[in-house]
């Protein structure tokens, strides 16, 4: 990874180029596209822009401007194109002066101004065109990588053959999580008729069944002293059906005596 904040001056060049004869226009569009690339890719670019293989992409001054493949509107400005290849050059040389690595060098800062315009001699004395570029460059730090920074490279190094692996441990661990919750139901289960038991021994049922005992046994003696009268009169009618034979028996005796 590459830090191109709080980089001291160091690690960066610069190179800057007044007066130049070409249009502001097309600077500030080619400085643009050129801004937060490396110099190497910059250069590829203008090459290829020079040999008419690529164009440049117009988004400001896209005014009547035709379109290009590729690319809404775009044109091949071949004059500032050699002027910012020079500049590249010279922010390179000024780069590897100070003792820096020219292979690792990123634009952080690339910008077109419009200079002064001077007036030409002659009768209508028209004004000719006139550019100011500058640009700057920082050479790219490598951080110092971490454990976790480099744990986080491996996972992303693995190849997309083992990527089922890691599907079957995801299934494995949602299991176990469901598993788990199973547990944690059944426990809960256990546990709740134990603290049941604690609510209803407010009920007072036992004072109740105590109750119906004392008024169940007070007809018991009611009964038996209910029973004793019927004894009594059976052996009352006994008695007197005894006495009854004992007259009828008696009057047969007599007729004997009177003859």
């Amino acid at each position: 990874m590459t830090n191109t904040e709080n980089v001291g001056t160091a690690h960066v060049a610069s190179a800057r180029s007044t007066n130049l004869p070409i249009s502001t226009k097309h600077s500030v569009e080619i400085s643009h596209h050129l801004r937060y690339k490396t110099t190497s890719s910059a250069k590829e670019f203008l090459e290829s822009v020079l040999e008419m293989k690529q164009a440049v992409p117009f988004r400001r001054y896209a005014r009547d401007v035709g379109h290009r493949r590729g690319m809404s509107a775009g044109r091949y400005p071949v004059k500032a194109v050699k002027e910012f290849i020079l500049l590249l050059n010279s922010v390179e040389a000024n780069a590897q002066a100070k003792g820096l690595n020219t292979s690792s060098l990123k634009i952080s800062k690339l910008i077109a101004n419009k200079a002064s315009t001077p007036m030409t001699g002659g009768r209508r004395r028209g004004a000719s065109k006139r550019t100011h570029l500058q640009i700057e460059v920082i050479e790219s730090v490598t951080k110092k990588t971490s454990k976790k920074d480099s744990k986080k490279k491996v996972k992303l190094a693995v190849p997309k053959a083992t990527t089922p692996a890691k599907e079957e441990v995801k299934a494995e661990e949602k299991s176990e999580k469901k598993e788990e919750a199973v547990q944690e139901e059944v426990k809960t289960q256990e546990v709740a008729p134990k603290i049941e038991p604690k609510a209803e021994e407010k009920p007072v049922e036992p004072v109740k069944e105590a109750k119906e005992a004392v008024v169940e046994e007070k007809p018991a003696e009611k009964v038996t002293e209910e029973v004793a009268p019927a004894e009594s009169t059976n052996e009352n009618q006994e008695k007197s059906k005894e006495l009854e034979k004992d007259e009828t028996s008696e009057p047969a005796e007599k007729p004997e005596e009177s003859q």
